[in-house]
């Protein structure tokens, strides 16, 4: 071959590079482009609030904005009603959370295992449960399991459901995490002694925790948005809670605007936090 055959240029593919690279998925748009993007920009950003003058309107045709059916979440027997809720959405999503990533960590390294019989089930497990609802979970344990005489607590008929799908899809997140971790950390640690399972337990994991912190956070994110369920086996969570204060006062609108809001904070102030590790994680790696 040629010296100019093998020096042909070819078509550019986005690399990565083992520090600081910054991996390009497209073309910077041109002049042309960005006003394209703007104009869509600006007719999204009409259209949704057309849409949201349309529903206040709408809302306000029907005397649903008025003052007398929003002041009465004010009362304190109503806020105790709904923080019955939260506290109790926030407990089974603490409790999932405290075990299934330890059981996701678990099975990532099952996954990896060089024993064949092990990684094979892990591998099944984990696809199991990564590809059915949680809501078929929730329901197995509410009326299949109870058929053969296996029977659980409210709690738990929420929980073990939450545990099993989050177990699964965190699973992946650590298996990622592991296999980020550079190839030189491995090489540092065999040259310095260390074992394959001391290297995993002390060099790798850590680095790989460190990585997939952020995916945790938002795999909590998750979980709390799954603890919606609990309105199936009629724990009282905020969803349920809500929906009992339908009945009693009949304002359904304004009641599941405010448990939205209540979730909505919850979710954004969890994700401002995972946004936070990461923009930290990535000053490290480029200071380092």
């Amino acid at each position: 071959m040629s010296a100019a055959t093998a020096k042909a240029p070819s078509r550019a593919t986005p690399r990565a590079t083992s520090r600081g690279a910054t991996q390009v998925l497209f073309d910077a748009p041109g002049p042309k482009g960005r006003r394209r993007i703007l104009l869509l920009s600006v007719l999204s950003a009409v259209v949704i609030l057309g849409v949201l003058a349309a529903g206040l309107w709408t809302f306000a045709e029907n005397g649903e904005l008025d003052p007398d059916k929003w002041v009465v979440y004010l009362r304190a027997d109503y806020l105790a009603f709904l923080g019955h809720g939260l506290l109790g959405t926030l407990k089974v999503t603490a409790v999932a959370a405290v075990v299934a990533f330890p059981a996701g960590l678990l099975l990532a390294l099952a996954r990896m295992s060089r024993l064949s019989v092990l990684s094979r089930a892990s591998t099944v497990w984990i696809e199991f449960f990564r590809g059915i609802p949680m809501l078929l979970v929730v329901y197995a344990f509410l009326l299949a399991l109870p058929a053969y005489g296996v029977t659980f607590p409210r709690f738990w008929m929420l929980v073990i459901p939450m545990i099993l799908v989050s177990a699964a899809s965190t699973a992946e997140v650590f298996r990622a995490g592991i296999k980020a971790v550079d190839v030189g950390q491995h090489e540092a640690a065999a040259a310095i002694g260390l074992g394959r399972r001391h290297a995993l337990v002390h060099v790798i994991l850590p680095q790989a925790v460190r990585l997939v912190l952020p995916s945790l956070i938002l795999a909590l994110v998750t979980l709390l948005k799954d603890s919606t369920l609990g309105y199936v086996v009629s724990y009282n969570e905020l969803q349920f809670q809500g929906k009992t204060m339908v009945s009693i006062t009949r304002y359904l609108v304004q009641t599941y605007l405010v448990v939205s809001l209540i979730y909505i904070v919850i979710n954004f102030l969890l994700t401002r936090v995972a946004l936070a590790l990461d923009a930290r994680m990535k000053a490290r790696a480029s200071a380092g």
